[in-house]
């Protein structure tokens, strides 16, 4: 019983840092492959041109999602204090 506690509680940690991840991702991949295909048919190769703008689509997506994801994890920790006593016997 205990292992399959602590098994669950693992798959159950990667899914939610997936989940919380998962958005900021897509729109960092979204933005290069718009930058890039731009790049592609303009033919300028600037670095900063395919940094800046995925950094500041990503900070603009995490302040945007960031009471969602506070409360994600917040319902994600009550979740593992509660069941520590089931833990521990």
């Amino acid at each position: 019983m205990m292992q399959n506690d602590l098994v669950g509680l693992g798959v159950e940690t990667f899914k939610i840092a997936l989940m919380l991840a998962l958005p900021m991702l897509l729109a960092g991949l979204v933005a290069g492959l718009i930058i890039s295909i731009f790049q592609a048919t303009t033919q300028i190769n600037e670095m900063t041109l395919s940094f800046v703008p995925k950094i500041l689509l990503v900070v603009v997506i995490l302040i945007f999602l960031m009471p969602w994801m506070m409360n994600e994890m917040m319902d994600f920790t009550r979740g593992v204090l509660n069941r520590i006593p089931t833990f521990i016997q």
